[in-house]
């Protein structure tokens, strides 16, 4: 038998949704930037990774270890 780590799923969750307002923000504010597409090639890379990160943090948490 698995027991769930849901504090690390829950953490996971959270990035996720942190990762999309960074997005999004930062999205808002590339207008005012001198290179507007450079700072969201960043921004995306960034989201990106920290939703990689959190995916498996997911899965790891769903996944459990043994009891």
């Amino acid at each position: 038998m698995r027991r769930r780590n849901w504090r690390v799923v829950t953490t996971g969750v959270i990035l996720i949704a942190l990762a999309f307002g960074f997005f999004f923000f930062m999205s808002l504010m590339a207008p005012q930037s001198t290179d507007p597409a450079e700072l969201m090639r960043i921004v995306g890379q960034v989201s990106g990774a920290v939703i990689g990160v959190s995916v498996v943090m997911i899965v790891l948490g769903l996944i459990g270890k043994k009891v």
